[in-house]
């Protein structure tokens, strides 16, 4: 595993650079905005900042014992990582071994709570199986032996069960069976049975934050608007979610949006969207088919972004279906273009299963989860990214706007799954 900062004047410059120097593998983890210090700040611009990761099948990192000194196991991992993508510490920058350390306190200091918390919870069910056992002790009559299965003679080691507990809480979590374990399954031990809690937690919270991966979300609009619709089914929180996209783009961004809604079903959807528009004073039209469609983004053509609703269709419907496909023809047609399927965390796994089945056959999307402060489990954002094969660009957690929206963070989303918990939102 190799995580790594790069700086750039733009995010996409630190992607890029981070592109070439690690190839088109690595995967986005976070992107902050660096301020220069002292008399640099008078004279220099504010940079980008973004941490990537990348996987290596190559890479097996031996750890012998566990270290009880003041460095731990996953700092010795991810140094690891480091030396064997840049050929030791010797060829590395002041400033990259500088912030080769700063990733490896960020990631140590995201896990220390998560650590504790599990291992007080494999205390617990050590202690549990323990009881169990002296139990059976006293009920075992040395007159009649039992013969052991080929089970009860593998040797199980604190290894295996705390790994084991990651599991269980990764399926308590709701994470679907196949991909827990997947994830167990590409956990590289190195033949080692005396590995440390802390490199085992370190490395099943490194594979899923890249299973989650990171979304593009909305590109920035570049000489023609973006025109950006939003589908999915009914009482999801569309309405509310484009709202709170817009206000961080009008009031934040200081960007030209225009918010159009096909959504002609519910008169009150409609009544909603144009009162969010009168509040962040942008222009709002209904429009009723194609052609009209074609004729609004006109209108607007000299637009940053361009919103559309849809009516909340049943994914059983195939009339509803066919209709919204010829609406994202007609808006692909118009311009540059890209959709958003927004789903509610509350919803059946199955029934988001077949959801996604029917909308992935009618335009690529990304995904955008609402509801999070309604539901205690978080597992099916990581079942849907991984079915779907598309990323996760933002999250709900209420109905406050312009607030209680979020890009996707998949660190927190793991340490959320793992601690098997929801942290509420201020």
């Amino acid at each position: 595993m190799i995580i790594k900062k790069f700086t750039g004047k733009t995010e996409e410059d630190a992607v890029e650079a981070a592109r070439k120097e690690l190839g088109s593998g690595i995967v986005i983890m976070n992107v902050k905005t660096v301020k220069n210090k002292g008399l640099a700040a008078l004279f220099r611009p504010r940079q980008m900042e973004v941490t990537v990761a990348l996987e290596e099948e190559s890479d097996t990192v031996q750890v012998g014992q566990r270290e009880i000194g003041s460095r731990s196991a996953r700092g010795a991992a991810l140094e690891e990582g480091q030396r064997i993508s840049g050929g030791g510490e010797g060829r590395l920058s002041g400033r990259d071994r500088e912030a080769a350390a700063e990733d490896r306190e960020s990631i140590e200091r995201k896990l220390d709570n998560l650590q504790n918390l599990l291992v007080s919870r494999f205390q617990q069910s050590e202690a549990e199986r323990r009881e169990l056992q002296e139990e059976d002790g006293e009920g075992y009559s040395e007159e009649e032996p039992q013969e052991e299965t080929p089970e009860e003679r593998e040797e199980v080691n604190e290894q295996q069960r705390f790994l084991k507990l990651l599991y269980n809480t990764m399926l308590d979590s709701e994470i679907d069976e196949k991909y827990a374990n997947q994830i167990v399954d590409e956990i590289d031990m190195g033949g080692q049975s005396n590995l440390p809690f802390d490199y085992i937690l370190a490395n099943v919270y490194q594979k899923m934050i890249l299973k989650f991966g990171r979304a593009d979300g909305i590109p920035e609009a570049e000489g023609s608007p973006r025109i950006v619709i939003f589908m999915g089914p009914t009482g999801v929180g569309k309405t509310t979610t484009i709202a709170k996209i817009a206000s961080n783009y009008v009031v934040e961004e200081k960007k030209k949006v225009a918010l159009l809604t096909a959504d002609t079903y519910r008169i009150s959807a409609v009544d909603q969207l144009r009162t969010y528009a009168n509040i962040l004073e942008v222009p709002f039209r209904v429009i009723y088919s194609e052609e009209e469609v074609r004729t609004a983004i006109g209108e607007f053509a000299d637009f940053d972004y361009i919103f559309i609703d849809t009516a909340g269709h049943s994914h059983q419907n195939e009339e509803q279906l066919e209709h919204m496909r010829k609406m994202l023809e007609a808006v692909a047609q118009a311009g540059e273009s890209q959709a958003f399927l927004v789903l509610s965390a509350t919803t059946k796994y199955r029934d988001l299963l077949r959801i996604v089945s029917c909308y992935r056959e009618i335009a690529d999307f990304q995904l955008i989860f609402t509801k999070l402060d309604e539901t205690e489990v978080l597992g099916n954002l990581l079942n849907l990214k991984l079915y779907a094969d598309t990323p996760i660009a933002y999250v709900t957690y209420g109905q406050n706007v312009p607030n209680d929206i979020e890009r996707f963070n998949p660190q927190k989303t793991v340490k959320q799954i793992l601690s098997n918990k929801q942290e509420r939102n201020s």
